[in-house]
C-alpha cells in the first residue's frame, strides 16, 4: 500500500491520533448549535490552530473539521449545497499543517453519521446514504486528505454505505462506531458484530474500532472485545476525557492528562494500534498520552478489574455480547455500584 497511513502502520506498533474537535472549537468561541464546518471558510486560522495543537502535542493522525459535513446535517443550516466546498477546505487546511510538521502526519477526513434513520424505520436508503458520503468524500479527497475517517456510527447499514462511498472515491478509509448503550451501539451492534462486519465488507477499512461512547472504561472494554474476536486488522480507540462540565463560558471534561495517559497505555495493551481521544482531550492531554506511550513498555492485556481500578467503573454490567456468566455480571455490577 502506498497511502500515508499504511506506510506509518508498517513502521510503528502504535500511532497516536488527535483529541477533541468540538471542545476545542467551543473554547475558541463556537456557539452552541453553530455548524463548526462553516469555520473552515469564516475562521480558517482557528481551524489551523486546532490542527496544529494536535500535531505539536505529538499526534500522528488528526481529523479534519468536517464531522457534520454531509448534506443531511448541513441542510439544518441551509448549507447543503456547500458540502464539496466545506470538506475541501477542511482537508486543505489540514494539508497545510501536516506538510509543515517536519515528520509524517496523516490528514484524516472526518465523516460523521448522516443523522437520518434507515428504512423501514426511517427514510434513509442505502443509495442515498452512499450518495451523501460519496459527495463528502470527494470534497475531502480534493482538499488533500490522506484517508477517510468514518466515525460515531451506530447502524451497520450506515457503515456499509460509507465503505461503498470510499470505494467510489478511490480512498482508503477507517471506521469507528460508538458503543454507548450497555456495550452496544444505539442500533444494537456489539464489538464482536462490528469485527465480523468489517471482515465481510468488499472494501474493508484499514483500521476499525470505537470512539466516543460513555467513558474511557467502557471503550477499553470494547477494545478487549475486538481483541477477543481474533481480528488482525489494526484497532482504533478514541475515548472521552471524563464527563463534560461548564465553567466560566468554557466546556471542560474532568478527565485529567494523567488519567488520559493511563488510558492510552491501557488501550495499547488491550490491543489498540491507533490511540486518541474524542470529546474533551486538549493538547495537554495528548502530550501526556504521547509521553506515556513512549516511556512505558508494552504490558500484558489488562483485565476488566484493572481497567475499572485505574479508570473508574463501567456504566453497565456487561459489554453487550452476553457471553459472561450471570453471576459474574451480577458481582461486577454490585462492585461498580
Amino acid at each position: 500500500m502506498t497511502d500515508a497511513l499504511s506506510r506509518l502502520l508498517q513502521t510503528r506498533d502504535w500511532l497516536m491520533a488527535d483529541g477533541a474537535t468540538g471542545t476545542n472549537l467551543f473554547n475558541m468561541g463556537l456557539a452552541s448549535g453553530e455548524p463548526p464546518e462553516l469555520w473552515n471558510v469564516d475562521k480558517p486560522d482557528n481551524i489551523r490552530a486546532l490542527y496544529r495543537g494536535a500535531v505539536e502535542a505529538g499526534s500522528d493522525i488528526f481529523l479534519t473539521n468536517s464531522f457534520g459535513g454531509n448534506a443531511s446535517r448541513l441542510k439544518l443550516h441551509n448549507a447543503q449545497d456547500r458540502v464539496r466546498e466545506l470538506n475541501r477546505l477542511a482537508a486543505s487546511l489540514g494539508r497545510e499543517v501536516a506538510d509543515a510538521a517536519g515528520r509524517p502526519v496523516v490528514v484524516a477526513g472526518s465523516m460523521g453519521p448522516t443523522g437520518d434513520i434507515f428504512a423501514p424505520m426511517g427514510t434513509l436508503t442505502h443509495e442515498l446514504a452512499v450518495e451523501m458520503f460519496h459527495e463528502q468524500a470527494e470534497g475531502l479527497k480534493e482538499g488533500g486528505a490522506d484517508v477517510l475517517w468514518v466515525e460515531t456510527i451506530s447502524a451497520p447499514e450506515e457503515f456499509k454505505a460509507a465503505a461503498e462511498a470510499a470505494r467510489l472515491a478511490g480512498m482508503p478509509w477507517c471506521g469507528t462506531m460508538s458503543f454507548d448503550t450497555a456495550g452496544r451501539t444505539m442500533m444494537g451492534v456489539t464489538s464482536a458484530q462490528l469485527a465480523a462486519l468489517v471482515d465481510k465488507l468488499p472494501n474493508p477499512p484499514l483500521a476499525f474500532g470505537a470512539n466516543c461512547g460513555v467513558g474511557a472504561s467502557d471503550l477499553l472494554r470494547t477494545v478487549l472485545g475486538f481483541a477477543a474476536s481474533g481480528t488482525e486488522r489494526p484497532v482504533i480507540a478514541k475515548g472521552n476525557a471524563g464527563i463534560p462540565k461548564y465553567h466560566d463560558g468554557h466546556i471542560h471534561y474532568d478527565g485529567t492528562p494523567e488519567l488520559m495517559a493511563e488510558y492510552a497505555v491501557l488501550a495499547r495493551d488491550a490491543g489498540a494500534t491507533i490511540i486518541g481521544g474524542c470529546c474533551g482531550p486538549m493538547p495537554e492531554h495528548l502530550r501526556a498520552m504521547r509521553a506515556a506511550l513512549e516511556a512505558r513498555p508494552r504490558g500484558p492485556r489488562p483485565t476488566l478489574e484493572e481497567i475499572s481500578q485505574k479508570m473508574g467503573g463501567f456504566s453497565s454490567a456487561s459489554d453487550g455480547t452476553g457471553d459472561e456468566p450471570a453471576a459474574t455480571r451480577e458481582r461486577r455490577g454490585r462492585r461498580r455500584g
